[in-house]
């Protein structure tokens, strides 16, 4: 096979991985049509990341939150989309090898940002359910409502309360917001869904390794979130790491043993690093070494950015946070960097410019820290509701989530709780139809 990408003499950056970095690097550079623009992402849409727990228990529809990336660039004739992935990248050649064929590039942008991180447990790899991406989000929403089907025909209450119950491993804004979101479920939803069950079984678990949640926040936001949660049943267990898990029960390493057979794992995360690199630029997560220009230690023409790079710079000697914002930030000074290269004009340093952080843990619930200011509660929350509003990606989604949204806030109803498993088609199956007279279904 073939990438077909047209060769011109123009100048050809190819990125890999259509995150937050990757996009906001792409929309800047399809701006000048003096140079090529491939954007490679195994995937045909960008995800927005921070809203994954809120698909993952029926609070908005994946399509909402995902955006094709050939509507971004519809009118960029100079962008070339090839939904592929990259096995490697061959440094000396200046190409990339993928299932469609080599690519080759005159400037090469990682941005293949981060995974599930297991921290080498294997038993728990195969067993947990993470949520990187919109699918594995799903899965969860899949999983935890047939299991509450299944606790409708058990026999035994041991077997229903592990249908039920839940175990979220890790205590950061992923872990938070996701327990939060399904404690309401709980409360106003499952109990109209489910009448013959009693959800004095369904037990939500939040396990976190250190003594506190939120560690990346302010010690108010991190104390006030957990109250927050066990206001509202959240079963929150600091101090507790994971040491393993058989499907039923979880266990720590400090001898606690929880029944579940629901184990999602928000507990950390490692950069996706290409074969081909250098492996001695490689830190720890796995993350690429860059310089204050994002330039990959050891080449002038490989750059990296957002969650994959790992630059010192200011009071982040050990790498920026692997957030949204400074992918964001460094995408876009790439790209000034690069009109700059093609210049011949030396580069800019970056700056991260750091907004804060924030997380929601339920209605009227959540915690927002600002350079300039601290503050939770309602507040808090129309705060963390309209910045990830904004954030989104095109505006039938901004729609569609504003529509969700405030039909939820009145009617304490998601509506969406769907079990959708796609159905998986071998190469060149051809499904049967139903023959009606003598001839195949539709004719």
């Amino acid at each position: 096979m073939l990438p077909n990408i047209p060769y011109t003499d123009k100048k050809r950056i190819v990125i890999i991985g259509a995150g937050f970095g990757g996009l906001a690097l792409a929309r800047e550079l399809a701006k000048r049509d003096d140079i090529q623009v491939v954007l490679i992402d195994k995937n045909n849409f960008h995800q927005f990341q921070p809203l994954f727990y809120q698909v993952a228990t029926a609070g908005l529809e994946p399509s909402s939150i995902s955006f094709p990336l050939r509507k971004a660039f519809q009118s960029q004739k100079n962008v070339h989309i090839r939904v592929t992935e990259v096995t490697s990248v061959n440094t000396d050649r200046k190409s990339l090898n993928t299932p469609l064929g080599e690519i080759t590039y005159d400037f090469l942008v990682i941005a293949t940002g981060a995974t599930t991180n297991y921290f080498g447990m294997k038993e728990i790899e195969e067993r947990a359910i993470p949520m990187k991406s919109v699918s594995e989000a799903l899965a969860i929403r899949n999983r935890v409502l047939q299991n509450l089907e299944d606790a409708l025909a058990v026999d035994t209450d041991d077997e229903r309360e592990g249908l039920m119950s839940v175990v979220i491993v890790g205590g950061g804004p992923t872990g938070v917001e996701l327990s939060g979101s399904l404690a309401e479920m709980k409360k106003y939803i499952l109990p109209k869904d489910y009448p013959e069950l009693d959800f004095s079984n369904m037990k939500i678990y939040l396990l976190e390794g250190l003594d506190k949640l939120l560690s990346v926040m302010s010690e108010e936001s991190s104390k006030k979130s957990r109250r927050y949660l066990e206001e509202m049943g959240v079963e929150i267990l600091t101090g507790q790491a994971v040491a393993g898990y058989d499907g039923k029960y979880v266990t720590t390493k400090q001898g606690m043993k929880i029944r579940t057979d629901n184990l999602i794992w928000a507990a950390g995360v490692k950069a996706n690093a290409l074969n081909g690199i250098n492996p001695e630029v490689l830190v720890k997560g796995g993350r690429i070494k860059v310089d204050e220009f994002n330039r990959i230690q050891g080449y002038t023409d490989i750059f990296a950015i957002g969650d994959v790079a790992s630059m010192s710079e200011g009071k982040f000697q050990n790498g920026h946070p692997q957030l949204a914002q400074p992918a964001m930030q460094q995408g876009k000074a790439l790209a000034k960097n690069i009109w700059r290269a093609l210049e011949e004009k030396p580069p800019v340093a970056f700056k991260y410019n750091d907004l804060g952080s924030m997380a929601t843990v339920g209605r009227n619930k959540a915690v927002v820290d600002l350079p300039f200011i601290k503050f939770q509660g309602f507040f808090a929350w129309l705060t963390w509701m309209f910045v990830h509003l904004f954030s989104i990606v095109g505006v039938k989604n901004k729609v569609l989530t504003f529509i969700n949204w405030f039909w939820s806030y009145v009617t304490f109803d998601q509506s969406l709780r769907l079990i959708l498993t796609p159905k998986v088609l071998v190469p060149g199956f051809v499904e049967e139809l139903e023959p009606e007279h003598g001839k195949p279904a539709g004719v």
